[in-house]
């Protein structure tokens, strides 16, 4: 595929990334050989996984459309990836066309994409950030003139914490993050676990080291913890497909074994 314009010169692109295993899971086009290599691997052992990526992008999009819904017209996304199909801007503006979206994303092909994909679209902005510097996120946001975090906004850390490791001391992160919001914001957050999943879905973690970014699966109450004192809201922290579905139809009986929890939280007025 051809490079998009604004890639640095030394990336190094003998090396899968997480962001385009992604993007190729969910059908979409900018990803390299190296990506879609390790994508059919780890698909090889882990029949299910696309299908947790597109139940992951359905949570989301869920879960935007009821933020929008609530009233939030600005939204940071942290861990974005590449805007394909489908993506929050999208969801957003097909109801309130003025919603405002900051896009963040460690991977600079990722980020790279993103800014062309969205190059006419004035209510969105790209930051090439990691979600282990939530202080310079926030003030690049601020400072990019679309996200004014003196009102509500909905955080969305969709799939990205599972890529901070224990040791770069998540809680922390998360804790800055909601501590920048004002009463009347949300958290979105899904993330993978090892609850109820079988052996080769520990065996495919293992392979998401070869990407620069490896994943930490995480326990349901550890998952819930990074709530802090926001009000999750109904249903709880629950299994990706049972989050809100459109039909109830829509999840078969193991939803479990998509291997992922999904949650959105509230800051009440009063609460830090």
């Amino acid at each position: 595929m051809q490079l998009p314009d604004g890639l640095p010169a030394d990336i190094d692109l003998t090396r899968p990334s997480a962001a385009r295993v992604y993007d190729y899971f969910l059908g979409g086009a900018h990803n390299f050989e190296i990506d879609r290599h390790l994508a059919e691997q780890i698909a090889g052992m882990t029949p299910n996984l696309a299908e947790t990526m597109r139940a992951g992008r359905a949570f989301l999009r869920r879960g935007v459309r009821m933020l929008v819904q609530d009233g939030i017209d600005q939204f940071l996304d942290i861990g974005s990836g590449i805007p394909t199909v489908g993506n929050v801007h999208e969801v957003a503006q097909a109801i309130n066309p003025e919603a405002r979206i900051v896009y963040v994303d460690i991977d600079p092909v990722a980020v790279a994409h993103s800014r062309s994909i969205l190059s006419d679209n004035e209510y969105t902005r790209v930051i090439h950030a990691d979600l282990r510097e939530p202080d310079r996120i926030l003030a690049e946001a601020e400072k990019s003139g679309l996200l004014d975090l003196g009102r509500p906004v909905a955080v969305l850390l969709a799939g990205v914490v599972h890529f901070i490791p224990d040791a770069d001391r998540p809680a922390e992160i998360l804790a800055t993050l909601r501590a920048a919001t004002v009463p009347g914001s949300y958290l979105l957050l899904s993330h993978s676990t090892y609850e109820d999943q079988p052996p080769e879905m520990l065996d495919a973690q293992r392979l998401s080291a070869r990407t620069a970014t490896e994943i930490t699966l995480r326990s349901r109450a550890d998952i819930t913890a990074f709530f802090g004192d926001f009000t999750i809201v109904e249903p709880g922290v629950v299994h990706l497909p049972l989050w809100r579905p459109d039909d109830p139809s829509d999840h078969d009986d193991h939803p479990e074994r998509l291997g992922a929890f999904g949650a959105v939280g509230r800051h009440d007025r009063g609460v830090r």
